[in-house]
């Protein structure tokens, strides 16, 4: 591995992906994930795409996402993302993502909280053909290396400008290494609960850094539970059941097979319910029902959710399964501006990473995957034209002892992972305790 790069981006799902694509050819770019190329949540979306169906759409899309956010949304932000959408997707068209299409027209889907239809899908694994489409496009540039099993584990920060970061490579190694940008596209913070929809290593590396070097963070404790996610005494990551199904028309029961709620609510809404329900009947699950959906073959729609409904022994066209709530989206994070720039000069975050403002207390459905891109686009597009071609090439050449000083680090502090990764945790969980304790004083808390 080479000492200095132009650009390195921390993360390769659909945020870190499409920021790579978004880069010129000239740029030297490393691309590294913790884990395998296919361990990153943007793989598990299932629901699909959300995009401005027409001109007349704007302003319905534009509330949607505001009263499913409680209107702490950036609306700047909210205006960006929706106006780009028609771009993004049409860019992604033309990379090769095959949406569902009738007669060749595009169809659209709709879930929780959307006054209309304006999702697109592929059958129930959106995410994994979006990310694995635009990932072989990146794979196929020539400028770009991707490294897998590489953990940021700090960045080289001076006067407030990020220079670089120091990496635990798969052999256990540590490295520094040096770029004259680098972006954050490395997810959210499931791994730090317990029961989560979200790969289990990703556990907030981002936002510990941050904590510990001051680059400005916001709305912590603004986490999403989705409502249904298929109920199981194993453990390990909890299998989402896609908000689509509801859209569809999916319903949910009670104890005594009775509805309980309004499925369409926001997800924060229907997650109280759910819980409340589950609380009434004394039952550690509330039951999903596919069999209200008409006109369609649910096998057909939704493949994945109904093979991994018969590996758990349900037929989902037959019956009902249990779920519950889990944790499954952060709306909070890094903070960046309307470029997706963090406090910190010339470190740039995206995607779950960052808090951006789009999402406000509580994500509306299918904005996630929008988002991601609309902002990982701009962040390219943001380097493109203020990298400072050239800078970090001395300090690169430095030893490593000269380094260490002049970065006031300490390898020996990164040198036992567990260790390591227990005490980020720590820190992240102890800013969340104090974001939230804030908010109830303030009496804001609003999501799930």
């Amino acid at each position: 591995m080479k000492r200095i790069y132009d650009v390195i981006i921390v993360g390769c799902g659909v945020a870190g992906c499409f920021a790579a694509l978004h880069l010129p050819e000239s740029a030297d770019i490393l691309m590294i994930t913790k884990a395998e190329l296919e361990e990153s949540d943007s793989f598990l979306a299932q629901g699909g795409i959300c995009v401005l169906h027409d001109a007349m759409d704007y302003d319905s899309f534009f509330e949607d996402t505001m009263r499913a956010g409680h209107y702490e949304n950036r609306k700047e932000s909210v205006d960006i993302m929706i106006r780009s959408s028609r771009n993004v997707i049409n860019q992604l068209i033309d990379y090769g993502v095959d949406f569902a299409r009738e007669n060749g027209e595009l169809l659209y889907t709709r879930e929780g909280a959307h006054s209309r239809n304006r999702i697109l899908y592929h059958e129930d694994i959106t995410g994994k053909e979006i990310t694995s489409t635009l990932l072989a496009r990146v794979q196929e540039k020539q400028n770009v290396t991707i490294m897998t099993q590489t953990e940021m584990v700090d960045i080289l920060e001076k006067d407030n400008q990020c220079d670089g970061m120091i990496l635990r490579m798969a052999d256990g190694r540590l490295e520094p290494v040096f770029a004259q940008d680098v972006i954050w596209a490395c997810g959210g913070i499931g791994g730090i609960y317990e029961h989560s929809t979200n790969f289990p290593h990703l556990t907030g590396d981002a936002l510990a850094i941050s904590l510990k070097h001051g680059i400005e963070v916001e709305h912590m404790d603004y986490v999403q539970i989705h409502p249904t996610t298929l109920y199981t005494c194993r453990p390990g990551r909890c299998f989402l059941i896609s908000e689509s199904v509801r859209g569809e028309g999916a319903v949910l029961y009670n104890k005594q097979g009775e509805r309980f709620v309004d499925e369409l609510l926001p997800r924060d809404v229907v997650t109280e319910a759910i819980h409340r329900q589950m609380a009434k009947d004394h039952m550690p699950y509330v039951r999903l029902s596919f069999l209200t959906i008409k006109d369609m073959d649910i096998r057909e729609r939704f493949p994945n959710i109904y093979e991994r409904c018969l590996e758990e022994g349900y037929d989902i066209t037959k019956e009902s399964i249990p779920v519950v709530p889990a944790q499954h989206y952060f709306m909070g994070g890094v903070w960046v501006d309307s470029d997706s720039r963090t406090s910190m000069a010339h470190l740039y975050a995206a995607g779950e990473t960052s808090c951006n403002g789009v999402h406000g207390a509580n994500r509306l459905a299918s904005n996630s995957l929008l988002e991601s891109l609309v902002f990982a686009e701009r962040a390219a597009r943001h380097i493109q034209t203020h990298s400072l071609k050239g800078r970090n090439q001395l300090r690169a050449a430095m030893d490593i002892s000269k380094i260490q000083t002049f970065y006031d680090i300490d390898m020996k502090e990164y040198e036992n992972p567990e260790m390591y990764h227990l005490r980020c945790k720590e820190n992240i969980w102890e800013e969340i305790r104090r974001e939230a304790a804030n908010e109830s004083n303030n009496n804001q808390i609003k999501c799930g």
